[in-house]
Formats: C-alpha cells, structure tokens, sequence
C-alpha cells in the first residue's frame, strides 16, 4: 500500500498508479485556481508530493529540496539536527513474521 507519511501520521493512497496521478494533478490545477473561495495554494506543494511518488522529474525536485533544506537545517542548529536524526524512526515499515 502506498501511503503518505507526514511526522507519524500515514495518509493512504491508492495503488493505482493512474489514480495517483489524477489526485496529483487535480490537487495541482486545484492550487493554481487558489484565489477562488474553497481552493487554495496550499493543493499545488500536497499534490507536487502527491505526484513525486510516480514522476521521476517531480520526486527528483522533491529530494533534492529534501537535502537542501536538511542541510540549512544542519548548518543552523546541529544539536537540535542531531537529536532529530538519532531519535528519527525509520520510514520503512517492517513486517514481524510469527515463527
């Protein structure tokens, strides 16, 4: 199941790849209307994210923002960077067998 994870909390999103894709680009056109009452721009960075898991160029921008901003965060507090890394838990679930 391909979900999106955001601090500790998972938002599941569907496994069909064409079905991710119109979420991600509908969240995008969204976000372009933003000035329109019930739209707004914060759709276009959610569904940019959105396409970033079946777009190589997107999830390329993606992470390299990732490392960017990790890296201006490691310049301008270490102790706070260090914490966050040695206390982070892991994004790969793991799956316990009974044996």
């Amino acid at each position: 199941m391909t979900e999106l994870r955001y601090g500790n909390k998972a938002f599941p999103l569907p496994q069909s790849k064409l079905a991710r894709i119109a979420i991600g680009g509908g969240l995008v056109a969204g976000g372009v209307l933003g000035f329109l009452p019930i739209l707004g721009f914060w759709m276009i960075p959610l569904g940019l994210v959105v396409l970033s898991f079946d777009l190589p160029m997107v999830r390329r921008g993606r992470r390299r923002l990732t490392v960017r901003l990790g890296r201006r965060f490691k310049k301008r507090w270490p102790s706070a960077w260090h914490r966050h890394v040695t206390e982070a838990k892991p994004h790969v679930r793991t799956h316990r067998t009974n044996t």
